[in-house]
């Protein structure tokens, strides 16, 4: 079974704030395991959508763009993002406008972060995680399966 979880939150669990713009804002860690037979490349998706508030949501955010992560690879260190990718991993724009992890801020109230990992029966090449459109749409058709951790996220009053 094709699953993936954090030593610092499990599903639907908060996140802790060192992983958020609150603290020092470095990606958490991750681990998966069970990718389906043939996977060959792993995409990773991060987004929140709450935003910017729970109670009326207008559009989901995006905090990290991973792609070609190879399918030998089966953690991601805590501040992965930009010091510890695998070499042949790509990191596209988050919704601030920057390449990489861009922990949770919400506005108001508390926002859930799915973390959505897709094992790929290919890799898809440099161009292909630019952004989250861009990745959906080199990833049409190679998905052979999808595991996602939701974490939670309210900023402190």
């Amino acid at each position: 079974m094709f699953s993936l979880t954090s030593p610092a939150f499990s599903y639907g669990g908060a996140i802790p704030a060192k992983f958020t713009g609150d603290g020092s804002d470095e990606s958490p860690p991750l681990h998966w395991m069970g990718a389906p037979e043939g996977t060959k490349a792993l995409a990773l998706i991060v987004d929140d959508p709450d935003v910017p508030d729970p109670a009326a949501p207008k559009r989901t955010w995006v905090h990290w763009v991973v792609s070609d992560l190879p399918a030998s690879v089966t953690t991601l260190k805590e501040g992965a993002s930009r010091s510890s990718m695998p070499r042949e991993a790509r990191e596209g724009k988050n919704d601030s406008g920057d390449l990489g992890y861009s922990g949770p801020y919400p506005p108001k109230g508390r926002h859930r972060y799915f973390f959505k990992l897709y094992a790929l029966d290919s890799l898809l090449g440099p161009s292909a995680g630019e952004t989250k459109s861009d990745l959906l749409r080199a990833m049409d058709g190679h998905v052979l399966g999808v595991t996602e951790l939701m974490g939670t996220y309210e900023r402190p009053r």
